[in-house]
């Protein structure tokens, strides 16, 4: 008798089928195609020694029915492995169900629960700040912008402000949620919708800030590797490994110099002269030249926002910060927040911001102001870093983009 021998799987995992000649002839058998749900009974078997199946087991099935068909031709009829990037992006419901799309979900998941695991441990508390909001973060030009019942109100940059509210009440605060940027960026690492990681601490010094970011990447991809989930990603990404404290800490000045002397210019050929921005690319290339995890600090007060605080020792400059890691460049800006009241007010004046509707933001700085600094990690480019992806649209279940909001 002929047999056939199908792996299934139903997202949680693989198993290994064995049916027989008779089995194979039904009605439904010759019209199966893929992605097929199908049911089947029999007795669970260690596999023969010499034989392979995943998890070392089989199903020797006895009777099996189908429960959903799919149409003659099955999946392929919308995508392939040889389809076009748009195409798997517009059947981006049926890509979710390759093996591959299946692991890289998983660790997303088994990520977020590493970041609210550290933050459980360190005695931060998680809140759920408002995404429709009437202020920017961010700058004007990337804000996404609504009709409120009649008011002017726009989808979140970073729930930032918010935090800062909450330090008073609860100390360490972070939260994990859904931030937008309205900028036409068409690059690898960009995406219009993101999964936003942030966290505010009172009461720190700069070096205290770093000192947290440090121990947040390394932390959660410790918590990642020691987890269930951790064999998928030496799947996906072999090489990993998790990366040791201290990173490397360079200011500004050094990388725009660090630049200079090793060619990595502008794309009109110049070389970077300080106050310039250093684009994804040059960023790039600069950090996987120097291969190790970088926090590049204090980036002149003309090229940030508002809100972050002047270097005491060199005013020109801000206590900021990005983490820059090797194959992605940032994945984290943070910085030191203006608690004084009329540095807040310079800092508004400076930018063109009407403070009307930040009463409730200066009030911070009304009353108890403290020193305190915070960020916000992307997910989706930790993710890039952690699975070596090419492309951060590879990282979220539905990518939202400058060309594309569906399905």
């Amino acid at each position: 008798a002929v047999v056939s021998t199908q792996s299934t799987g139903d997202g949680t995992g693989f198993l290994q089928c064995v049916l027989t000649d008779t089995q194979c002839k039904t009605y439904d058998a010759l019209l199966l195609a893929t992605e097929s749900s199908v049911a089947i009974y029999g007795i669970l078997t260690a596999v023969p020694e010499g034989k392979e199946a995943p998890g070392g087991h089989e199903l020797k099935a006895d009777y099996w029915e189908l429960v959903g068909g799919s149409p003659a031709g099955g999946v392929d009829n919308l995508l392939n492995t040889e389809s076009n990037p748009d195409v798997m992006y517009h059947n981006r419901h049926m890509w979710i169900r390759g093996e591959n799309m299946s692991k890289v979900l998983k660790v997303r998941h088994a990520t977020i629960k590493a970041f609210r695991d550290h933050y459980y441990d360190k005695d931060y508390v998680e809140v759920t700040p408002p995404t429709l909001v009437q202020c920017q973060v961010e700058g004007g030009s990337t804000l996404f912008k609504l009709n409120y019942f009649g008011d002017e109100a726009y989808l979140t940059q970073s729930s930032q402000l918010y935090l800062e509210t909450c330090i008073p009440a609860v100390g360490n605060v972070y939260c994990i949620a859904q931030s937008y940027r309205a900028e036409s960026s068409h690059t690898r690492r960009h995406l219009s919708e993101f999964t936003h990681i942030e966290g505010e601490l009172p009461f720190i010094t700069f070096d205290d800030l770093l000192d947290a970011l440090e121990d947040l990447i390394v932390d959660t991809a410790q918590r990642i590797m020691s987890s269930k989930h951790g064999d998928l990603v030496r799947e996906l990404n072999p090489n990993f490994t998790v990366p040791q404290k201290p990173f490397k800490r360079m200011d500004y000045r050094d990388a725009i110099e660090y630049c200079r002397e090793n060619g990595i210019r502008k794309e009109d050929g110049t070389t970077f002269e300080f106050g310039d921005d250093i684009p994804e690319a040059p960023e790039r290339k600069m950090t996987d030249m120097i291969g190790v995890p970088i926090l590049l600090c204090r980036f002149p007060k003309a090229m940030k926002s508002f809100y972050m605080q002047p270097d005491k020792a060199d005013p020109i400059v801000t206590e900021s910060v990005d983490c820059l890691l090797p194959n992605v460049g940032e994945i984290i800006g943070g910085s030191m927040r203006i608690y004084d009241e009329q540095e807040l007010a310079a800092g508004f004046k400076r930018e063109g911001i009407s403070p009307e509707n930040y009463y409730w933001y200066v009030d911070q700085r009304k009353y108890g102001t403290c020193p305190h600094g915070g960020y916000g990690l992307g997910l989706e480019r930790y993710l890039m870093w952690l699975l070596n992806s090419n492309n951060i649209r590879e990282n979220c279940l539905y990518p939202r983009t400058a060309e594309r909001c569906k399905p």
